[in-house]
């Protein structure tokens, strides 16, 4: 069996831009194809893409979110292709426009069936939450970290609030370790 960091794969990627100025939704979900505008659902405007597959949504003050990418070059390359359509349409977009990545979600195995209970007495209350009836993982809110482990009793682990590749092997490694030093892994 591979080691638990070896296992993990990024899911999704939310990446955040802006272009600062005020666009006009209507007028973009004309023009632009693949969008989904519909303001009294939801506020921004809904831009497909097909390769890479991922969605931006667009709102009106300028500002940008990409979501669905499968990997922090793909989240780039989609909002990229929105600047080069917005650019195409007459709507300045400087080379220079940063990009932030908000959020990663990875996903991972441990390799082995979990004892959900006695992780949750194990890791302690108070970075845990383990309601079975609600929710079928354990939440584990990692120590000084704003990363979050959700484990399941098949041993597959999601792993959120991760900023890069590098922040999601560092929980998957550390919760690995607490369960280890706890005894609570073969």
């Amino acid at each position: 069996m591979p080691s638990p960091k070896e296992t993990l794969e990024i899911e999704n990627v939310v990446a955040s831009t802006e272009i600062e100025q005020e666009l006009d939704l209507d007028q973009l979900g004309d023009d632009l194809a693949g969008t989904d505008y519909d303001p009294d659902k939801f506020p921004g405007l809904i831009y497909r893409i097909q390769s890479p597959k991922a969605a931006v949504l667009i709102f009106r003050s300028g500002k940008m979110v990409c979501t669905g990418a499968a990997s922090v070059d793909e989240a780039h390359q989609a909002i990229h292709t929105l600047f080069d359509e917005l650019r195409s349409l007459g709507i300045p977009v400087t080379t220079e426009t940063d990009i932030v990545i908000q959020n990663m979600v990875a996903s991972g195995e441990l390799g082995q069936r979990l004892n959900l209970i006695a992780i949750a007495v194990g890791l302690g209350l108070e970075d845990v939450e383990y309601e079975p009836e609600q929710f079928p993982g354990l939440v584990y809110r990692l120590p000084n970290a704003t990363v979050v482990g959700l484990l399941f009793g098949s041993g597959k682990l999601v792993i959120t609030g991760c900023k890069s590749f590098e922040d999601a092997t560092k929980a998957i490694e550390t919760i690995h370790d607490h369960l280890q030093n706890l005894d609570l892994l073969d």
